[in-house]
């Protein structure tokens, strides 16, 4: 399609003038009809889509593509045609010559837009909404990004039907560490965060959000973290505008708040019951002249303008917004936009090749340097999408050109060697990842010394690295390095040092040191809820943490009711069917089940299942490992029967979607040899227990820990049989495994 830039044969793309979540927006020449159009072509499919996926996702795209076009008026934007050309998908529309009401702040410098403006887009928009909606089509994504304003004064609606699709099809961000889905966060209404049923008045909310921005400068819920902006919609009432600006029409104060309503029935019936206040409103008010801000009025703004956070920057032009990760951070999505690939024209097949001379480096050309940072900005969103083989390959490639222009430790280089490392990570490269990250951290430590946060994110990745390849010990060494630079630079109760604290208390646990680990863990949860909050994803996932330890140690008691807490926490905060909720759930059964409560537990397990299956399908890991918990639990009440046929079905089902070596596979497979031997079937659980048993030493080796335990349950199956002389050849050969083990120090 680049190589031409020509879309069958009638479309000419000339220039890029836009580019969001969903793809990039051209100006363009209509060849048929000689006119000036916009194209906006759609992001390509992953691979990760199967072809009945993207199938359905193409006709998906029509219908809502059809449902665009057939919207006609002045506040909405024209659907010229659509269609799909070498694999892309494309809308043509009318070229809008104007600015949107995101850039309007940006051009009046995040300033309130003054009375008539806003009385006047609230009218307009409203009057596009009360169109739409009478047919049936809600927005989902209203923001300023998508309101235009002409330079006649047209106020028009960009993306309807678009706004959805993008939705379906998966491009809608997460808040990391919470995984809450997410549009923009600045403009959800409660329903959409939580899940719920959308209609009209979710655009209704938004719109609120919106008129309120403009209003007063800054959206409803300006806050220090996207997290706490998402709670701050669903539970915090918002201050009224004209407490920010005094001069706001009481009735636009009314509307706006009326709006923002927390549940959709304490809105406006509608848009056009909402545009009959509006015009009523201006009637009287005779357009609304603004009243003279006084003394309070201008110290709030001016405070206001001093206390935006650098984070909000950018919120309202498309980008998103990120959060803590709960275990490692991850690189903040600087831009919502497409990779090169495929957007360069020439450059499609992969990055142009930089021709500067070697021996003395020259200042690298502006345009170059802009170029690699939108590839680099870019392609993060590709990690988000799971599509962690593609965005490596283009990281790599913009690390390469990057150390050729600015040189090997230069920032912009080691950001994207960073990435680089975060990606064989998550392909589970790890050792290549180490190697990635230990480079990285060497850089940073010489450009910006080792107290620099940059330096210090790179040494916590090696370490998280170490962990994963087993080298706790070494893990721990470099945690405690970190976590002493930054107590010493950033303080004790500083979100990346409890986030340091937390990683060292989860790699404690597995050194074996487990007061330690549960001492640390209880009191970086204590101090995450002095800083955060009690029921903010970051302290709820350290309090799980503190409840592994006391199960560990043998506290069941206390284990069960930390992990019914943080349950409880997170189906307030997140929802009762985020997976962070749903694994909680699955950790109170497991203490019940060691406290012996099995009838409890199996009830729980019966509820966890039919949650698992409806939210992510009968097939999903998840949902087999709840399975596996109510069979374990049958067995427990000793209803064998039951639970062998259970562990049966598990055992199928995993070794399908898993593989037959898979560790969850191989339980499953032990647990049918469990339920068959409590059934006096001995001869059948001895194969099955062999099978398991060489499973494990071809996967893991002969002397690894889960293997002598296969090899222990066969030989008391072979006792159960009267071999007793071969069930005590196999304990002597399991004894002799484990003292070589023990002698090379494992």
């Amino acid at each position: 399609m680049a190589d031409t830039r020509l879309i069958h044969g009638r479309y000419r793309l000339l220039d890029v003038i836009g580019r969001g979540g969903m793809g990039e927006v051209w100006q363009a020449r209509d060849e048929s009809l000689g006119r000036r159009v916009a194209v906006k072509c759609l992001k390509p499919l992953g691979q990760q889509h199967d072809r009945s996926f993207t199938g359905v996702l193409r006709e998906r795209f029509r219908r809502e593509a059809r449902v665009a076009a057939a919207l006609q008026h002045r506040g909405v934007t024209v659907v010229h045609d659509f269609g799909e050309y070498e694999g892309v998908l494309y809308l043509v529309m009318e070229l809008l010559e104007g600015r949107n009401l995101s850039q309007l702040l940006e051009d009046n410098r995040q300033h309130p837009l003054s009375v008539p403006d806003i009385v006047d887009i609230a009218e307009q928009v409203t009057d596009a909404l009360a169109y739409t909606h009478e047919r049936g089509i809600v927005h989902r994504d209203l923001k300023p990004a998508n309101i235009m304003r002409l330079t006649d004064g047209t106020v028009k609606i960009c993306d309807f039907g678009i706004a959805r699709l993008g939705h379906d099809i998966g491009f809608t961000s997460r808040l990391t560490g919470t995984g809450i889905a997410m549009g923009t966060p600045h403009y959800m209404s409660p329903e959409q965060i939580g899940g719920g049923h959308v209609d009209h008045r979710s655009d209704l909310y938004s719109l609120g959000c919106v008129l309120y921005e403009i209003a007063t400068g800054v959206p409803p819920f300006d806050l220090e973290d996207p997290w706490s902006v998402l709670v701050g919609h669903r539970d915090t009432p918002p201050v009224p505008p004209r407490k920010h600006r005094g001069e706001l029409p009481s009735f636009l104060d009314r509307i706006v708040l009326d709006l923002l309503a927390k549940t959709p029935e304490g809105r406006p019936a509608d848009a056009k019951e909402l545009l009959r206040r509006i015009t009523a409103a201006r009637s009287v008010s005779g357009r609304a002249q603004p009243e003279a801000p006084g003394p309070e009025q201008q110290e709030a703004a001016s405070a206001r303008e001093r206390r935006l956070p650098s984070w909000t920057d950018g919120m309202t032009t498309g980008h998103k917004a990120t959060g803590g990760s709960a275990l490692r951070p991850t690189p903040p999505d600087y831009t919502a936009g497409l990779t090169g690939e495929w957007t360069t024209g020439v450059a499609l097949r992969g990055p142009v090749p930089v021709q500067l001379p070697r021996p003395e480096r020259p200042t690298p050309p502006p345009e170059l340097l802009a170029v690699l940072a939108s590839r680099h900005n870019a392609v993060l969103s590709l990690g988000r999408l799971g599509r962690w083989e593609e965005a490596g390959e283009v990281h790599r490639s913009v690390a390469a050109e990057r150390e050729h222009a600015l040189g090997p430790d230069h920032p912009d280089t080691l950001a994207s060697r960073y990435e680089v490392g975060f990606t064989l990570s998550r392909t589970g490269r790890t050792a290549d990842a180490l190697r990635e990250f230990t480079r990285v951290a060497d850089g940073r430590e010489r450009t910006l010394g080792p107290d620099h946060p940059e330096t210090l994110a790179a040494r916590q990745e090696t370490a998280y690295v170490l962990g994963q390849l087993g080298r706790h010990f070494e893990a721990h060494q470099v945690y405690a390095a970190v976590l002493a630079s930054r107590e010493r630079t950033v303080g004790p109760d500083h979100p990346d040092t409890l986030r340091c604290r937390h990683n060292l208390a989860f790699n404690l646990s597995r050194l074996g040191r487990l007061e330690d680990s549960y001492r640390m863990a209880y009191e970086v949860a204590a101090a995450r809820e002095r800083v955060l909050g009690a029921g903010h994803p970051d302290t709820l996932v350290t309090r799980y943490e503190v409840a592994y330890a006391l199960g560990q140690l043998g506290r069941w008691t206390e284990a069960l009711q930390t992990y019914r807490e943080v349950a409880a926490a997170r189906a307030q905060a997140l929802g009762p069917d985020h997976p962070d909720t749903l694994s909680a759930r699955y950790e109170v059964g497991i203490s019940l089940g060691r406290l012996g409560r099995s009838a409890e537990a199996l009830e729980l397990y019966r509820a966890l299942v039919d949650d698992r299956t409806r939210v992510h399908g009968p097939a999903d890991p998840e949902t087999l490992r709840a399975r596996h918990g109510l069979g374990v639990n049958l067995g427990r009440l000793a209803r064998w029967e039951e639970a062998l046929a259970e562990a049966r079905e598990v055992c199928a089902m995993r070794e399908r979607v898993l593989g037959p070596d898979h560790p969850d596979t191989l339980v499953s497979r032990r647990e049918v040899a469990v339920g068959l031997g409590w059934l006096g079937r001995w001869a059948d659980a001895l194969a099955v227990y062999r099978r398991v048993a060489e499973a494990r030493e071809r996967v893991l080796g002969a002397d690894h820990p889960d293997a002598l335990a296969s090899r222990n349950d066969e030989a008391h199956c072979l006792e159960q049989l009267g071999r007793g002389a071969e069930a005590v050849e196999l304990y002597r050969r399991v004894a002799a495994l484990r003292q070589q083990r023990g002698s090379r120090g494992h």
